[in-house]
């Protein structure tokens, strides 16, 4: 009887601590609030609406000659990439042992974990049949050698990975000190385990297209696609990393030690080094295909014009940037380059799901989002941020953890 009484207690007292920490922490009525907060009720309204509509119009503009549209091309292809920073880090971190990266390893971590729990769970949107979305697990009408089935488990074993990777900072918020030990020992696996997926399923993604070769335009498509997805998951989640880390640093100044704002400027331009150097690669693949597809008649073309504004613009001025700003410390120029490569990704993601997909098909009749869908994805990247920011505010996350954690 006691033991239950005991049990009983303890779990009220688990759940007045749950209910306090439902609580807002700081301002309600901010200019983020209010711009986000309307468009995330709107949003969750219109999934509604979606799920009980269909994909047809007005909810969306897809159709059978452009079967995906920006829930794919941004929610799902864009925001894996962005991803992209977490399998990077934990692999420098924990692989090759720089440990001036570890302060920011939280951040980046939950950053991805949420970015694979909203933005693949834009999936669920894109599905006609959004009831049959266990179809891919089991292989079921798809078979267990299509590359989606390959992507699907990707997804779930990946996202899992990335909450062992996180669940040491959840048993320090709890206090629950045993669990954070056993927690803290299954680190190392994950974070391998994770990594070999990462390397799997960004390369996975690239495969999943290619299967529409005579409806990419020729500049684009490649035999390898997979790689180039792969080697600009790199510095498009690296790029994500100082973006994201710029903003949380001002906002959840008053979370981070002295000694973390004094090493931050030495953690940008090593993120910094890193996206110079996969964009070097990545620039050098891109030319070398190039050459060997004997494109040149292509160049002077509308197409053509937009293939050089990514590969040039959006990929080596940014290089050339990130390459500058390492060498003079200059972090602003970072970010510049940051955010110019995170545009880069963006429309290269697009470019192979409805830009330059299907490019023959009049403007009158080729896809556009509407306004419900754009609304939907603003949602839920909106969403991702209020729960990033809930979680912050909460976890050891960029603060110090407990001091009976840093003993172990």
């Amino acid at each position: 009887m006691n033991g239950k009484t005991a049990t009983i207690e303890s779990f009220k007292d688990f759940m007045i601590f749950i209910r306090s920490e439902l609580k807002p922490k700081g301002r309600i009525f901010t200019i983020f609030n209010v711009i986000s907060a309307p468009i995330i009720l709107l949003g969750a309204i219109l999934i509604v609406y979606r799920l009980a509509k269909g994909l047809g119009w007005p909810v969306t503009n897809l159709s059978q000659d452009f079967p995906w549209g920006i829930w794919i091309g941004f929610d799902v292809m864009t925001g894996v990439a962005f991803a992209g920073g977490a399998y990077v880090l934990t692999f420098v971190v924990y692989v090759l042992g720089a440990k001036k990266y570890h302060p920011i390893i939280r951040a980046t971590v939950l950053n991805g974990f949420l970015a694979y729990v909203f933005y693949t769970g834009a999936i669920f949107l894109d599905c006609g049949r959004w009831w049959n979305i266990v179809n891919p697990m089991i292989g079921n009408e798809f078979g267990v050698n299509s590359v989606l089935f390959l992507v699907a488990w990707h997804f779930l074993l990946y996202t899992l990975a990335e909450l062992v990777e996180f669940s040491p900072a959840i048993a320090e918020w709890l206090g629950w000190k045993k669990i954070r030990k056993i927690l803290g020992s299954l680190t190392l696996g994950a974070v391998i385990f994770g990594i070999t997926l990462s390397t799997l399923h960004q390369s996975g993604l690239g495969a999943l297209v290619m299967m529409a070769k005579w409806k990419i335009h020729p500049l684009w498509y490649t035999e390898f696609i997979p790689v180039l997805f792969f080697i600009s998951s790199i510095f498009a989640g690296l790029s994500m990393v100082i973006f994201e880390g710029t903003i949380s640093h001002r906002v959840f100044s008053q979370q981070i030690d002295e000694e973390h704002h004094r090493t931050y400027d030495d953690i940008l331009v090593g993120l910094g080094k890193i996206c110079a150097v996969a964009m070097v690669g990545y620039f050098f693949l891109k030319v070398l295909v190039f050459i060997h597809g004997k494109h040149w008649s292509l160049i002077n073309t509308p197409m053509g014009y937009w293939y050089l504004l990514e590969l040039i613009g959006l990929v080596l001025i940014p290089c050339l940037i990130f390459v500058q700003g390492v060498k003079d410390r200059n972090l602003l120029s970072i970010r510049v380059a940051a955010i110019l490569t995170m545009a880069g990704i963006i429309i290269n993601r697009l470019n192979y799901v409805f830009i330059a997909y299907k490019w023959y098909i009049p403007m009158s009749e080729r896809y556009f989002p509407t306004w419900i869908e754009i609304v939907i994805t603003l949602a839920i990247v909106f969403a991702e941020i209020w729960v990033f920011r809930w979680i912050v505010n909460r976890m050891p996350v960029l603060k110090e953890s407990p001091e009976w954690a840093r003993e172990e």
